[in-house]
């Protein structure tokens, strides 16, 4: 019962936060702006100045979400369909970690922290497909096989993420914080060593012309092959300088699948 008052917490704030983006589309905010990074310095191929528009590039325009389960590799396959082409719009470096731009392709989802190794703790688990060219954040991890694990962090690399509904940024969630101190806390071993909720668990992204995927072992979620899920493009940002700020917040959604965040879909049982 408890948990299930968590969930119709979370729930009630993504609805918020789906009405907060049709008053976006109404009336634009340029939040990339407010922070003092220029859009233009932001995105290579298609510069994002606000939420106006969700569609503002078809490259981060979401035409299909699916999770399909290959019984007889026992793998689940995340995918996100978009209008235009997956990787011709990335972020630029700002030339630091404070502002650093992340562009992500994320799966919100109806799993546990505990079923990808965390600690029971309040929250949305997605996985996410990230690009941000000023850190890697996947130490155990080679993307471009170029026998440097330091230099990948533009290339998409995958993250379990816990969100947390968050008004301080106009996207409305953050990943998860918590105290140093905290020994509650429980990461899985891949973690890279950030004071969020936040897992790099290597998995294999495969992006081909409209297409990502994701492959993840069944096994990497608890054999746990029945969970709800949605698909969402965003722009998240790293601070380290403002104390009213997440250290990893979202400030521009992009595009949500079912449009309201409502973790409408099944898993493909193939």
């Amino acid at each position: 019962m408890k948990r299930f008052l968590k969930l119709a917490s979370l729930a009630l704030a993504i609805s918020s936060l789906a009405v907060s983006l049709a008053v976006f589309a109404q009336e634009p905010i340029n939040s990339v702006n407010s922070l003092g990074v220029s859009p233009d310095a932001v995105f290579a191929q298609q510069p994002i100045n606000s939420v106006n528009s969700l569609g503002v590039s078809p490259d981060l325009e979401i035409s299909q979400a699916n999770v399909s389960y290959l019984s007889d590799l026992d793998l689940l396959v995340f995918e996100e369909q978009v209008k235009g082409t997956i990787g011709n719009t990335l972020p630029n470096a700002a030339g630091q970690l404070d502002t650093a731009p992340v562009l992500g392709y994320v799966f919100p989802t109806t799993l546990k922290p505990e079923d990808v190794g965390f600690n029971s703790t309040e929250g949305i688990v997605a996985l996410a497909a990230t690009s941000h060219p000023d850190f890697d954040d996947t130490p155990l991890w080679d993307e471009n096989n170029n026998n440097n694990y330091g230099d990948d962090g533009k290339m998409f690399h995958t993250h379990w993420v816990v969100l947390t509904p968050d008004e301080r940024v106009p996207g409305g969630l953050s990943v998860k914080e918590f105290e140093k101190e905290d020994d509650s806390v429980v990461l899985p071993p891949t973690n890279p060593g950030m004071q969020m909720y936040m897992d790099s668990p290597g998995f294999c992204v495969v992006s081909k012309k409209n297409s990502l995927k994701i492959l993840v072992p069944a096994e990497r979620v608890n054999h746990k092959i029945n969970f709800k899920f949605d698909g969402v493009t965003a722009y998240m940002e790293v601070n380290t300088s403002d104390s009213e700020r997440p250290l990893l917040g979202v400030y521009q959604v992009y595009s949500v699948r079912s449009g309201d965040l409502s973790l409408p879909y099944s898993i493909q049982q193939r």
